[in-house]
């Protein structure tokens, strides 16, 4: 990528393996070259050591059993399993899911596919914040229900839902609640048994590991949660997820865990301050510009604004040869449709169109944010000089009353 100084925030995409992860992981690709399954050799015996190393060091961050932690491959896999593998478990209980309009797609496809293997899912609506309504959540709940899918922090806003309440109408309705909590684990606080969440998927590249290796929570007692294995062959994973383990990966990923009980405080800390910078900066700087999503309930390290009359792909154009950001999920970024979770916190597709998210980290700095002020800033107001409708809006010409032809 040359010498040139180039800016990330996208970090909700992926973070940039930590170094000391790195180390961590090196010796685990040569020198200890074992099966964890190997069991009658040092080299076996070496690699599943680190193993239940890393697996301790992961539940520690959830103050979880670390029984309770199955590796797969990452969250993508760990939803599928988590979705499918109760869907296919409980079916005899009852058929009925409920989940979130604005849920990562490996959760909406998943809940898809079960809806072809004869289950029902109900999709809720969020309020303008991207919240859920918890009144409207329990009058979902039939007695068909076995459960109840929300992400803890949106991928695109960082809003996060009241998961202890969410918890707290399971529990009364006897429901499991799963969670894709793939952008809060090792950014936040995250004990699922502390708010009732049954089962948890996560992944080591969110949380500067590496990329390849994820992790679903299970449940072991009060109640004891199954799940029927979407992968055949070996029995790994205590019979939920056969397949060579990826140890040096996993490793890494117990290094990160490690790494963010120890760091994510401080952390949180200092990039809900750069956030709050470049968020009250962006706004001070031009009108008509938008935070979407609940600000008083998302992560520190994200926010998503919108220009209005300001096309996001074009602007990002004026600086993407220096600023890493998105205009949306990673997983959908080749599409050019607006993002269906901004659509469902009620944004037209004019501001829907005109968001980006920045999303900080662990190596951002604050020349980071300072040199990102003034490049987004630029890059807006020459989008807006060379905008016909930006011109009527100046003029103050009403544009929700303009008839635009299409011809």
């Amino acid at each position: 990528m040359g010498d040139k100084r180039l800016i990330y925030l996208d970090n909700n995409a992926t973070t940039p393996t930590d170094p000391r992860v790195v180390d961590a992981m090196l010796p685990f690709f040569h020198n200890v070259p074992g099966n964890a399954a190997s069991r009658n050799h040092p080299f076996g015996w070496a690699a599943e050591e680190a193993v239940d190393y890393a697996r301790d060091q992961i539940a520690k961050l959830l103050d979880a059993d670390s029984r309770e932690i199955i590796f797969t491959s990452g969250a993508t896999e760990s939803d599928n399993l988590a979705l499918k593998g109760v869907f296919e478990m409980y079916q005899r209980k009852g058929n009925h899911i409920i989940t979130l309009k604005t849920e990562h797609k490996a959760v909406l496809d998943s809940c898809a596919k079960i809806e072809k293997m004869g289950g029902s899912v109900t999709y809720l609506d969020v309020d303008d914040k991207g919240l859920v309504n918890l009144i409207e959540l329990e009058k979902a709940i039939t007695d068909k229900t076995i459960l109840i899918s929300i992400m803890w922090a949106n991928n695109e806003t960082g809003v996060i839902q009241p998961m202890k309440e969410i918890g707290e109408i399971c529990a009364k309705h006897g429901v499991l609640f799963m969670s894709d909590a793939t952008q809060a684990v090792g950014k936040i606080k995250t004990h699922p048994k502390e708010l009732g969440i049954h089962l948890m998927a996560f992944t080591a590249h969110k949380m500067y590991g590496p990329k390849g290796v994820g992790a679903l929570y299970v449940n072991r007692k009060n109640p004891r949660v199954k799940v029927t294995a979407q992968l055949d062959g070996g029995g790994h994973e205590r019979g939920m997820r056969s397949g060579t383990l990826n140890v040096p990966g996993i490793v890494g990923f117990g290094a990160a865990a490690e790494i963010a009980r120890n760091e994510m405080d401080a952390d949180a800390e200092r990039l809900s301050k750069l956030r709050d910078k470049l968020e009250n900066a962006l706004h001070g700087a031009m009108e008509e510009v938008y935070t979407n999503g609940c600000k008083d309930h998302r992560m520190p390290h994200v926010c998503n604004v919108s220009f209005k009359h300001v096309e996001g792909e074009g602007l990002m154009m004026t600086f993407n040869q220096d600023i890493g950001v998105s205009s949306g999920s990673a997983c959908t970024s080749a599409s050019l449709e607006p993002s269906y979770v901004l659509i469902a916190y009620g944004l037209g597709d004019d501001l829907a169109h005109s968001s980006i998210r920045f999303s900080l980290g662990r190596f951002t700095t604050e020349q980071d944010i300072d040199d990102t002020i003034e490049m987004v800033t630029k890059g807006v107001n020459h989008m807006r000089n060379l905008s016909p409708i930006w011109e009527m809006y100046k003029e103050g010409v009403d544009l929700d009353a303009v008839v635009w032809s299409e011809h």
